[in-house]
């Protein structure tokens, strides 16, 4: 239960690879195929879903039930980008990520998360996912991704200058409302965080709503995106360093 709070609320501103993947070879067919969404899915239901809606769309697209098929396909020279899921039996989503990322390091993946999986989401960012989505996703959204990761490629310049936007961003944030999100990045609901740094989960909500204000960020996945992207301890500290106490102070530079 979140203890009372004495702390008043600040006004709302408005400025803004596993060794079972190792016996998986990749075949080696010389003449690659055009650009593809590959769908990755467990679920039958889900995966005729989006393979129908994406070729309605006008996509290339092909449909695998399981990471282990996908991987037995995949050309080194394939090009477009992978729709997967993130909890499968056998291979997860994180894995076949690792995988792919030493295999066929040029192809986007893009995550779908179910609801409550932002650690393992932000994990997925820190491996080197193009994006991802909690279900329910917004078809407008994911439509617009698929896009823009088959157009992309690798494009690391546009990378770099994101990752120098977001750093920007992140600077503008009071140590609070670091706090916050570093909170919100282990995927922990309002009245937790309130209570673990001792105030008011009304305080906490305005202080989600200007950090998410401050980092243009119009959703939580958004907002994971952009902090996964920023090179900075609070959120990418690579040895999983969290607040360690009740208060979530910092003795690094995000918590000075």
């Amino acid at each position: 239960m979140a203890h009372p709070c004495h702390e008043q609320p600040p006004f709302l501103e408005t400025t803004p690879p596993p060794a079972a993947l190792g016996s998986l070879g990749l075949s080696k067919l010389a003449c690659p195929r055009m650009s593809e969404v590959y769908i990755v899915d467990d679920d039958r239901a889900v995966l005729d879903g989006l393979g129908q809606w994406l070729t309605t769309e006008g996509l290339a697209v092909r449909a695998h039930e399981s990471a282990r098929k996908f991987l037995e396909t995949i050309q080194p020279t394939d090009t477009g980008c992978v729709l997967t899921d993130l909890r499968m039996p056998d291979i997860t989503g994180l894995d076949l990520l690792a995988t792919l990322k030493a295999r066929v390091p040029f192809l986007p993946v893009i995550i779908i998360t179910g609801h409550g999986d932002v650690p393992l989401a932000v994990e997925a960012m820190k491996q080197g996912a193009y994006d991802f989505f909690e279900t329910p996703f917004d078809d407008d959204a994911l439509l617009a991704s698929i896009r823009a990761a088959l157009a992309r490629g690798d494009d690391a310049h546009w990378a770099d200058a994101e990752t120098q936007m977001n750093g920007a961003r992140f600077a503008t944030l009071s140590k609070r409302e670091k706090e916050v999100l570093t909170y919100l990045l282990d995927g922990q609901p309002n009245k937790i965080v309130a209570h673990r740094l001792g105030i008011s989960a009304r305080t906490v909500e305005v202080h989600r709503a200007n950090l998410m204000a401050k980092m243009h960020a119009t959703s939580l996945a958004d907002l994971v995106k952009m902090a996964v992207s920023c090179e900075n301890p609070t959120f990418n500290d690579q040895t999983g360093r969290r607040p360690q106490n009740l208060r979530g102070e910092y003795s690094g530079p995000c918590g000075s």
